[in-house]
């Protein structure tokens, strides 16, 4: 029972060790800037000058849409695999991927409902 404990007591300090090491080299080799200038404050624009400020705002819908973006897309990762193998896989697993389907599309009609995806 103790050599358990001391490999994982000695796992522990090697990766806290080699964790520090790590953070050490990185802040030992890190390119520090020579001059401190406005120029290097400013927007990248593509090798254009500035045309504004950095800090803007943009509206909150974004976020939604994104948010919906990921969802449908994470369902599209999860059903194309399913698809590919759906003869093997049997009855079972034909009704466990329909209910995945039907949760979201639940899911997409409350937000509809909601109107999350409107304009206004």
């Amino acid at each position: 029972m103790q050599s358990a404990w001391l490999s994982a007591l000695a796992f522990l300090v090697v990766s806290t060790l080699l964790g520090l090491g790590v953070l050490g080299a990185a802040k030992a080799l890190r390119v520090r800037a020579r001059k401190d200038s406005r120029i290097k404050h400013l927007t990248y624009e593509c090798g254009e000058q500035p045309d504004g400020l950095a800090w803007m705002q943009f509206h909150a819908r974004y976020y939604v849409v994104a948010l919906f973006f990921v969802l449908f897309d994470v369902e599209a990762v999860f059903l194309f695999p399913w698809a590919v193998v759906l003869r093997e896989l049997g009855a079972q697993a034909f009704i466990a991927a329909v209910s995945f389907v039907v949760v979201l599309m639940l899911g997409w009609l409350y937000a509809l409902r909601k109107e999350a995806l409107q304009w206004q």
